[in-house]
Order: structure tokens, then sequence, then C-alpha cells
């Protein structure tokens, strides 16, 4: 077992299954020869070649259309959109097509396909280049989403999207991929659809996600010295959503903080505090309460700064819930 860090282990997890199943094959803009804007497809062009490690047009359209052909024609594409905010332009071959064509064609029709998107805030690189749209893909069926925390995660969540026969939305928030944890060696999953308690606690239960786990984490640790006990729930899955992991941590504390990147309206955080109200509600002592991105884009600089969740924000909701 080695301490890896979250671009390194995404590396890795591409790499193997690549070398597991060449079936498997990488898409995008500039993450051949040049190894990805971050690095993350590094040395993967040179030890798999041009027809499995494909540069391709800047055409987020052509790139998600080519997923869904090769899928349907039996190969297991795994590509990359740059920057989330740039998914909008392939919305239809995603939402429209892959994410309905199991539905459509019965269940020994299969469509593997991983889209890996970039998100979230950090780099202050403004409203086109940091946004965290989870929430649009939750709300379709069909597709998986998930969004891992660290880098054993990153690795074990990422092998099991490449494995599945669903098309997944595989979202990489830019912030984490100097965060180490250790990976193990040998060949593992994290299956999809099952939730980590990444803290124990016994007064509030918060649910965070992505980048938001390390800040939950830290919070609680701040927290701790006051005498107040959190739990920190990470779904890594956010669809499906393992709703039992939420609901047994909820009916232990009583209270429920929800913590994500996005902004408040129709996003991750309404739906579970909308579970929390359907099938716990006699077990909340305090109203939930929902930290999040203001309702606004995301400003450029270091404003951005002021738009991203904080520890403090945390910290202040934990407290709210506490009386």
């Amino acid at each position: 077992m080695a301490s890896v860090n979250v671009r390194w282990a995404i590396n890795s997890a591409l790499k193997e299954e690549m070398e597991r199943d060449e079936r498997v094959f990488l898409a995008g803009e500039d993450l051949g020869k040049a190894g990805g804007i971050f690095g993350v497809t590094r040395g993967l062009y040179e030890q798999f070649g041009e027809w499995r490690v494909k540069d391709t047009p800047l055409s987020e359209a052509a790139i998600a259309g080519l997923a869904v052909g090769a899928a349907a024609a039996g190969l297991r594409p795994v590509i990359e959109i740059m920057f989330d905010d740039f998914i909008t332009i392939a919305m239809d071959q995603i939402c429209n097509q892959a994410a309905k064509m199991r539905y459509l064609y019965g269940e020994n029709f299969k469509l593997p396909i991983v889209v890996r998107t970039l998100c979230g805030t950090g780099f202050r690189a403004g409203s086109h280049h940091s946004q965290s749209l989870e929430a649009w893909f939750i709300h379709t069926a069909g597709l998986k989403v998930v969004m891992p925390s660290n880098a054993y995660d990153a690795k074990g969540l990422l092998k099991a999207a490449i494995r599945d026969d669903n098309p997944v939305i595989y979202m990489e928030h830019k912030s984490l991929f100097p965060y180490k944890s250790d990976v193990p060696d040998e060949d593992y999953i994290v299956p999809l659809g099952v939730a980590d308690v990444k803290r124990i606690g016994e007064d509030v239960t918060v649910v965070a996600t992505g980048l938001m786990v390390q800040k939950a984490l830290a919070a609680a640790d701040k927290l701790a010295e006051e005498g107040i006990s959190i739990e920190v729930v990470d779904p890594r899955t956010l669809s499906p959503l393992d709703e039992d992991t939420i609901l047994d941590s909820i009916r232990k504390t009583g209270r429920l903080v929800v913590v994500h990147e996005a902004v408040k309206p129709c996003g991750f955080g309404a739906e579970v505090a909308a579970i929390a109200a359907e099938k716990a509600i006699e077990y909340l002592e305090a109203a939930v309460k929902r930290v999040t991105a203001p309702f606004t884009p995301i400003p450029f600089g270091p404003a951005e700064d002021y738009y991203t969740p904080q520890e403090e924000d945390i910290i202040e909701a934990v407290r709210e819930t506490m009386g």
C-alpha cells in the first residue's frame, strides 16, 4: 500500500483497466500526447498507442457521440470532457441518447460509457471553468453519477465505473488532485451505490460531496475541541444514492447538515433533505441545514474564495443545528 494523490490514483485505474480489458479506450481533448491538461493521462499514450488513447477534435458533441456509438458496438469508452462547464455541448448525446438506450432496447443491451469531467473551484478560473453540475445528471434517469473525495475512492470508483454496463458520469474535483491517501497495490473496486462514513460521530450528521468531504473532516476536528461530535458521510455515488447509510446516521444523531459546492436551488442537498423529511422526520431534533455556494455565477479571481463553502460555514451550520 502506498500513499498516492488523486491524480495518480485515477491514472493508475485507467492503466490497470486498459491492461485488463482491451476493449477499454480513452478519447478526449489533449489527453493523448499531452497527457491531459492536469497530467491525469500522462504516459498512457506511450504505453497503449494512438488507437486506444485518442486525441479528438475540440468538439464535446463529437466526443460523446463517438462514445455512444463505440459502446453500442461493444467497446468500453472512457471519454474526457475537459471541464463539466463544457458538457452542455454534449447534453443530447449523454442525456437523450446514452441515458435512454438500455431502457429502450432491453436489459440485454449494454452501453458501458464513462464520462470523466473536471468540476469545482480552486483555480480562480471564473464561471466557465469552475462549476459543479452534478445535479443535472442526478436528475437524468439512466445515468450513474460518481464523485470521489480521496485517492482510494477515486481509483476504486473509476475501476467499478469502467466495468459497469451503464453510462457513468465520473466527476473529478480539480482541487482534490494533490490530496493523498493510502491506495492498495492489489486490484480492488469501490462498489457504485455504496456510501462511506468517513468519521463516526454522535451529535450531527454531515453529508458532504467531493472536496467538501475534506472541508467537513477539517471542520469536525475543530468542532471536536468544542465537544461537538459530527459524523461525516460521503455518498461517493450520488446516483444511485445509498439512502440507508444516510438515514442510519440521521436516526443516530437527530441532526443533518448537507454540504456541496454547487448552488442551493434543486441541488444534491435538496434531495438529501427531502429523503430525511420523508423517511426520518420523527428522528430530527432540528431543521436541516444546507451549506452551498450562493445562487450566482462563479466570480473570477480571488473573489472565488468568498463563493466556495469553507470550513467556517460548516462549523456555523453545525452550531446552529445544535441550537
